[in-house]
């Protein structure tokens, strides 16, 4: 991006530490980015593939690979709980938006949780 002239450094702090801001062209490239660029709407995912062809082994290992999606869900909702509690956070755009983006993925691994274990009450 630097190369680019998308953006440039605008501080630098201890053990090479570098913050970055958005050059006039940076913005211009970001803002059509953001309402000309489609995001993906269907990605693979390795975690449902692997849920598909969980008949091809044993009912306990198909219920142990569920119990392992449930402790990372709930791993990944502390961490971001943790992370949530730790920001200062304010009335800026940057705040807010950066409220909404890690409420998604609070909700997400909630739900992946809630999920993977009505999936494994389902193997029989």
């Amino acid at each position: 991006l630097a190369d680019n002239g998308l953006i440039s450094v605008s501080a630098q702090g201890p053990r090479g530490r570098k913050e970055y801001t958005l050059t006039d062209g940076g913005l211009a490239e970001l803002r059509q980015w953001l309402t000309e660029t489609k995001p993906q709407r269907h990605t693979r995912s390795d975690i449902l593939l692997r849920v598909f062809f969980l008949n091809v082994i044993t009912p306990d290992q198909a219920r142990n690979y569920l119990a392992e999606l449930v402790d990372l869900s709930m791993q990944e909702h502390e961490a971001l709980r943790k992370l949530a509690d730790s920001i200062d956070w304010g009335d800026d755009p940057l705040s807010v938006n950066g409220k909404i983006a890690l409420e998604y993925g609070l909700r997400f691994n909630a739900m992946r949780r809630e999920w993977a274990a009505w999936a494994s009450d389902q193997i029989r």
